[in-house]
């Protein structure tokens, strides 16, 4: 799907003429840069962007923004590029380049602009390409001064306004204003205005003055949670030819359900043929869904198609049934058509997928999301399925579609609903393990891992790679261990209960330390939390643990015989409001002890002044998972 970003440009101590109402002071005003460059790369020194719209279909997108770099990680700053399609015109588009002085250095022109398309090399089908400024600094600081006009055609998708847009970035001055002579509606949203005292200048337009930049600090939540934010949307807009309507998400559902899903369900009589036949005789509803998926899986890869309107409508179900691949629209309309011939209800689900957690917003319909899913009705609840992996299992989502505000499309309108969450409980790893410790301080075990829920996710996969590559993930996994040798593994992977199993055979020399008579060693051999959060003299945002785990683990370590426990502690036990922790150390017959920890991380969202406390949790976890047992001769 096709998403308008918003481009930037840049500048520096210099002497513009000209800067439409600005005056030249205004931007070779050095005390107010000084502040601004203390947590910046770059510095956004001038910005108007001006969206006319002047009807449902027509828009018109002028910007002008001046960045100054004043280093090489400030250069991802510049942002100077311009999408275009067949509803999509580049009416002017030149750069100029200036010196730390403030001399013109270089002049680019439209045609100097790199062109090239505008998806990934994985995609099949696109019309969608970018023009963009390869520029190579011979200098720090440098400044940019960037001029577009696009005319789109197409307003589905309506430029926002976020005037800081990554970490590291100031923002001397930054207006945005959208003037509207058609008869359609506008609506918007504000975030975050006052907390950086944004003014509102009028009707669609705001302004905001000296932000200074934001280094990105553990745990933090995404910046578009926290900075300012303008959205705004049509009521009545054009998706390259097609007319929408979008007060709400119940008739933007209605929309995309009869304009982009209506008439693309019909598929050949093989296939309806094919899942009957799979599907005789099974009464549950659930059943039959898994069998059609577990067919479409079989029969269909993932391919990007960015083409038909907008991106947002998907291929023919006829035609990926022949083809057999198709993208993530393309595959979902195809499993739904599918479940329709063995009378299993489900629906065409917009989603915005990452491994991050990203909603849709709930409160302000617009054109967004990146990915689709489909989501089946179960009782009041929903099970979603992922069409584009011909390994996920049923129903399972973590990991990229899961704990998030989603699009249901249904017949009688679009409807917000939220996928599944994995809890703590759920998201489980349940280690095992036999050691034998011998008197050199070597050891030999075999470890059992069970992983589920979100931590199936992080497993499953490992399966299909190749030996060395297996090996070379357990060493970096199991990387506290030196001297670590994999002797024999065992992997699988569980679809109809989502439980990864893996087991290994590991051996490693010199585990345990030589002093005198005596060894030493850690009973947590295989699961150590080895590094703590950043430390902050003055922590600035508030932070946010995304998803909760469990782990368990449970090790019965065999000591050698000529040697007896001089020196154990029994355990430890921690509570907090992150998550909780213990471990206990038992002595058994046979001159076996038994080392047991529990791991538990909460979910949440926290105020910054709980950090400190937060980083004190991991510190006592790490310093627990160090403790040691001395044995001596007997």
């Amino acid at each position: 799907m096709h998403i308008f970003k918003k481009l930037p440009l840049l500048c520096f101590f210099l002497l513009f003429n000209s800067l439409n109402s600005q005056s030249e002071t205004s931007y070779i005003a050095l005390l107010t840069l000084s502040e601004l460059t203390q947590k910046a790369n770059a510095v956004v020194r001038y910005e108007r962007i001006k969206v006319e719209v002047s009807a449902y279909n027509k828009m018109l997108v002028t910007t002008r923004r001046i960045v100054t770099v004043l280093n090489e990680y400030g250069d991802r700053h510049l942002n100077a590029y311009e999408h275009y399609d067949g509803n999509t015109k580049i009416k002017e588009l030149e750069a100029k380049i200036y010196d730390a002085s403030g001399k013109e250095i270089k002049k680019i022109k439209e045609r100097d602009f790199s062109d090239m398309s505008a998806v990934s090399g994985g995609t099949l089908y696109s019309d969608n390409r970018v023009k963009f400024l390869n520029y190579t600094p011979l200098k720090y600081p440098y400044t940019l001064e960037y001029n577009s006009e696009v005319e789109f055609r197409s307003t589905a998708f309506v430029p926002q306004w976020m005037p800081i847009d990554d970490y590291h970035l100031s923002v001397e001055d930054s207006e945005y204003q959208l003037i509207n002579t058609s008869d359609v509606e506008i609506k918007t949203k504000a975030q975050n205005f006052e907390a950086y005292k944004v003014e509102t200048l009028g009707d669609f337009h705001v302004k905001a003055t000296n932000l200074s930049g934001i280094k990105p600090e553990a745990f933090s939540p995404a910046l578009s949670e926290i900075t300012p934010r303008y959205k705004l949307a049509l009521t009545r807009f054009d998706m390259e030819g097609v007319e929408g309507v979008n007060n709400t998400w119940e008739d933007f559902g209605t929309w995309m359900y009869n304009k982009l899903l209506t008439g693309t369900d019909e598929l050949p009589q093989s296939a309806i043929d094919d899942v009957k036949a799979l599907t005789v005789g099974v009464d549950d509803k659930m059943e039959r869904a898994k069998i059609v998926y577990k067919y479409m899986q079989d029969k269909t890869r993932y391919i990007s198609v960015q083409v038909g309107i907008g991106g947002w409508k998907p291929m023919l179900a006829n035609d990926v049934d022949k083809l057999g691949y198709s993208d993530c629209k393309g595959l979902t309309n195809y499993t739904k058509a599918l479940l329709e011939a063995v009378d299993v209800p489900s629906y065409y689900t917009v989603v915005w997928g990452d491994e991050d957690l990203k909603d849709l917003d709930s409160e302000f319909s617009v054109t967004e999301g990146n990915h689709v899913i489909l989501g089946i009705p179960e009782n009041d609840e929903y099970v979603f399925l992922e069409c584009t992996s011909q390994t996920a299992p049923f129903g399972f989502s973590a990991g990229f579609t899961d704990d998030r505000d989603v699009l249901l499309v249904t017949p009688e309108g679009g409807k917000i609903v939220h996928t599944n969450r994995y809890s703590s409980e759920e998201s489980l790893q349940d280690s095992k393990a036999k050691v034998v410790l011998d008197a050199s301080g070597t050891f030999s075990a075999q470890l059992e891992i069970k992983s589920q829920g979100y931590q199936y996710a992080l497993r499953e996969g490992i399966q299909n790679q190749s030996p060395r590559d297996q090996k070379i993930y357990y060493k970096n996994y199991l990387d506290n261990l030196n001297n670590l040798e994999i002797v024999d593994m065992a992997l699988n992977d569980d679809k109809d209960a989502i439980v990864f199993s893996e087991t290994l055979k590991v051996k490693a020399s010199n585990y345990a330390s030589k002093s005198g008579n005596r060894l030493i060693f850690q009973p947590n051999v295989f699961n150590n939390l080895t590094s703590l959060p950043s430390r902050y003299n003055q922590r600035h945002l508030d932070f946010k643990i995304e998803r909760g785990y469990t782990d368990v683990d449970e090790y019965l370590i065999e000591l050698p015989n000529d040697m007896e426990i001089e020196a154990m502690t029994d355990g430890e036990s921690i509570d907090t409001k992150f998550g909780s922790y213990s471990f206990k150390i038992e002595k058994l017959e046979n001159n076996t002890i038994k080392y047991s920890r529990r791991y538990k991380v909460f979910k949440g969202d926290y105020e910054k002044s709980d950090y400190d406390a937060f980083r004190d949790f991991r510190k006592q976890v790490l310093k627990h998972d160090k403790t040691k047992i001395v044995l001596v001769k007997k």
